[in-house]
């Protein structure tokens, strides 16, 4: 049995933004040389988010109206949370798309569906953070 661990770090341009992050796993995976196994990826803030989906821009746009529909960012009074900083809204929306994703290894490969994409979902952006990769397997 071998281990891997990577972190990779994102600083996005605003404050959500939905980043496809399937390739820089999928180094990861190849830099670890483990062919069979298990790769978990998840999110190390609590205002950003692992989760596996369609690479499609429309959806993409769904799930934004959807989550601002869910937890709107503002009024920023609206949140308990918010007395020194502003982001109640992004804690909520990274509950409701989760921390982490766990991904099949086979023959090498993430053992993805045909469509299905691992992203970085960042919902308090426009600073450091990074995404935890680790693999076990053999």
């Amino acid at each position: 049995m071998k281990t891997y661990r990577n972190e990779l770090w994102f600083e996005t341009r605003s404050r959500r933004e939905m980043i496809n992050i399937t390739p820089q796993v999928g180094e990861c995976l190849q830099a670890s040389g483990i062919r069979d196994g298990l790769l978990l990826c998840n999110a190390m803030h609590i205002t950003a988010s692992v989760f596996i989906n369609d690479d499609e821009s429309g959806l993409h746009q769904d799930f934004e109206e959807w989550l601002e529909g869910l937890a709107p960012e503002k009024p920023y009074s609206r949140y308990r949370h918010n007395g020194f900083e502003d982001n109640g809204d992004a804690h909520l929306k990274r509950t409701i798309m989760g921390r982490e994703v766990v991904v099949a290894v086979t023959d090498g490969k993430l053992d993805l569906g045909p469509w299905e994409q691992i992203f970085y979902g960042e919902f308090d952006g426009m600073r450091k953070k990074r995404v935890l990769v680790k693999i076990i397997g053999a």
